[in-house]
């Protein structure tokens, strides 16, 4: 997504150009006769009020993170003092991504000539902030400290640039009169750490109206939204689920499974699955298994899917096992596989009727039951990519269904009790679309048109619901897909956590839910996704249960994936899912880690959000989910997000006829954070409380009401 920047500046002209919208054209004004001042290098920083570096922005290069923004004649070496000519009222810009920490004092060098005098001018700008409220400020005698090596040194309060505390990403440092063109020498630029004794800095506030109803419009939040994939159970996870690509390949009997196009195409030893049920068990947790029914399992743990012997010349070969291919051709052209044979043995229905039989068998044995949910397989829409080496053709709407009853009807025979989940379809088009259809394109989609041009998913389900109703024989209880955002640099290794990716990556949440939100990638569509699958089920098969077998917005380690974690949560139970099991964490200590911790035991003690979903109304940027016991109308726990990166809400949250507030406790999680922090209590009234919540920030409200709720 791209932004206009505002710039004052004079007598220069800036370009923003390209895809990313950040090339500049750079200026060069250099008269002929014109050469760089020669300077010494600069010594280090004089003990002027030692300062502790909190950013290096330019200290003989640019510092990690920074970036030369121009605009005016301007000169960065390899290594030395940058040189920059003022002439003009010009200047030179750094430029660094979103930065809200709280610093002390921006120290600089420059070295000019000495009857100059306060010539200069600093400023901060940023991409969210009106010009107004980072003001340009003058340097002046009484900023600057001169030095025995011929440079002034220069320090200016933060508080006095920014007296806001508002996010910022640029410093600007410019002309403020008419000099002379001549080079003048900058360097040691930094941000310094505040004093010990420095106030907080403090972000631009407003208040906002939020509301929690205890009216009749409640319903039960399932404890299964707060699911992950081999999670850190003291997240507060509530379930586990064994799943991705391996699991397609799974045999039990040998305890192993292929990499798939993951990693070479090699069958390795799998997971141990009897330790994962036994940890869920022992967590009090509910597992959910991905059982294959693409018809091969590994046959065992060396061969690879296109050995090198065979297959000579291929693109690239697994370091590590050089005989693995990744199966394409120097020109990324797949390379036809041999015969599954090679790496595989069959895998029919009975054989997987015979390992849910030996889970059970255990079980029995044990006293608990181990496995609760079955997942038939992993993303069929894209074995034709992800296990080409056995399954090269990709999946149609007949097979689909086959596989499906073939399997879930053993499973069934196996475990009459245990809950089948299907068809884990992978995202958008993977919903709507077979992987036929998508081999030749969506807009011809043959697979679909053939039948009657429905939707993979509510074809789906119409079709089982006909023939559980022709057989008796119940083979799903819950529709099962995956949800990632399709976005560009949200999700994934790329996951951005610059300005821009954080609100992208915050706005991606709305697919969830959001009628109104179109998808800002190359889905260009409304998604919302709950609401859309429940009509899916209302339509063709009413009384299924929904689950999200895989999701995540990424930005594990950063604020901003918090937020879409929390906020995600909250729609989960807000929405009615069922089911969500969390890809790839939480990993312990990270943001996302806090997020579910928010949710699932926000004191460190157990203190949770609750099990009814309570009607609530938030505000543009602010979220707030709701929840009561429903066996004790006077505990009330509220998750409020703060999605906006400049503003410090306070937050009036009304209760109404939930009842007066007789004490509250809360806990809050914000940039910077290493765990959820217990917040001093700011103000309560009689019918509600009131909580200061940072810029990108999520706090939790633990209410305890002087009476019972009555319904409004």
């Amino acid at each position: 997504m791209s932004r206009v920047k505002k710039r004052i500046v004079a007598a220069v002209v800036i370009a923003l150009a390209g895809a990313s919208g950040l090339a500049l054209l750079k200026v060069e004004h250099r008269r002929a006769h014109e050469q760089p001042l020669t300077v010494a290098p600069a010594a280090p920083l004089p003990s002027w009020g030692s300062v502790e570096v909190a950013e290096s922005i330019y200290d003989g290069k640019l510092g990690s993170g920074w970036q030369d923004w121009g605009w005016g004649p301007h000169e960065l070496p390899k290594a030395g003092a940058a040189k920059v000519n003022f002439s003009g009222f010009g200047g030179i810009i750094f430029r660094h991504d979103s930065l809200s920490g709280q610093y002390g004092l921006i120290s600089f060098r420059y070295k000019a000539p000495t009857d100059w005098s306060d010539f200069l001018q600093v400023s901060l700008k940023s991409s969210l902030s009106p010009d107004a409220q980072l003001p340009d400020v003058a340097v002046d005698a009484d900023h600057t400290k001169a030095r025995e090596d011929g440079w002034r040194e220069v320090r200016l309060d933060l508080g006095v640039l920014n007296p806001q505390g508002a996010p910022f990403d640029r410093i600007v440092l410019s002309g403020r009169t008419s000099v002379a063109s001549e080079w003048i020498s900058i360097d040691k630029v930094v941000l310094t750490k505040p004093s010990a004794d420095a106030p907080a800095a403090l972000a631009p506030k407003r208040r906002v109206a939020l509301r929690v109803a205890c009216g009749p419009q409640t319903h039960a939040i399932s404890p299964l939204i707060y699911g992950s994939a081999m999670g850190a159970w003291d997240s507060g996870i509530t379930a586990n689920r064994l799943g991705g690509n391996p699991t397609s390949r799974y045999n039990w009997e040998l305890g192993a499974w292929s990499s798939a196009k993951d990693w070479f195409f090699e069958n390795v030893k799998s997971a141990d699955l009897g330790t994962v049920i036994d940890d869920a068990i022992q967590h009090q947790g509910f597992t959910a298994l991905t059982v294959p029914i693409m018809g091969w399992v590994a046959k065992d743990t060396s061969s690879v899917g296109f050995p090198a012997a065979k297959f000579p010349g291929q693109r690239k070969y697994d370091p590590y096992r050089p005989q693995a291919g990744d199966g394409s051709q120097p020109d990324g052209k797949p390379i036809a596989p041999g015969p599954p044979t090679e790496t595989s043995t069959p895998a029919p229905p009975e054989l997987i009727s015979r390992w849910i039989s030996a889970l059970r068998d255990k079980d029995r044995t044990r006293g608990s039951r181990g496995v609760q949910m079955y997942i038939l397989d992993n993303e069929p829409g894209l074995w034709n990519s992800t296990h080409r080496d056995v399954h090269p053709d990709p999946v149609g709407y007949d097979e689909l269904l086959d596989r499906t009853v073939r399997y879930a009807t053993e499973i069934r025979k196996a475990d009459s009790d245990g809950l089948i989940a299907g068809p884990a379809e992978w995202g958008w088009l993977g919903y709507n679309y077979s992987a036929k259809d998508i081999a030749v394109g969506k807009f011809l989609r043959p697979d679909r048109r053939a039948h009657g041009d429905v939707p993979l998913i509510p074809w789906y389900l119409s079709e089982i619901a006909k023939h559980e109703q022709a057989t008796g024989t119940r083979l799903l209880d819950y529709l099962d897909v995956h949800f990632y955002p399709a976005a560009d640099r949200v999700y994934g290794d790329d996951g951005a956590v610059d300005e821009a990716g954080r609100a992208l990556r915050l706005r991606a949440t709305r697919a969830l839910w959001d009628p109104e939100y179109t998808d800002e990638s190359w889905i260009d569509e409304k998604i919302r996704l709950i609401p859309r699958l429940k009509e899916w089920v209302s339509e063709n098969h009413p009384g299924l249960k929904i689950s999200i077998g895989e999701w995540s917005f990424g930005g594990e380690h950063d604020i901003s994936g918090a937020l879409a974690t929390a906020e995600s949560l909250g729609r989960f139970g807000q929405q009615g899912l069922d089911a969500a099991f969390y890809w790839g964490g939480p990993k312990a200590g990270t943001s996302t880690y806090w997020a579910f911790r928010a949710y699932r035991n926000f004191d460190g003690k157990g203190a949770r959000f609750l099990d009814e979903a309570l009607d609530t109304r938030g505000e543009d940027s602010v979220s707030i989910f709701g929840s009561r016991d429903p066996a004790d109308h006077s505990h009330i726990v509220a998750v409020v997000v703060n999605r906006d990166p400049l503003y410090e809400i306070s937050a009036q949250i009304a209760l109404g006829s939930c009842g007066r507030p007789a004490k509250y406790r809360a806990f809050g999680y914000r940039a910077g954070s290493t765990s959820l922090e217990q917040l001093p209590d700011t103000a309560q009234a009689a019918d509600g409380v009131t909580v200061t919540v940072p810029p990108y920030a999520l706090q939790v409200i633990d209410i305890t009401l002087q009476r019972d709720a009555r319904d409004e």
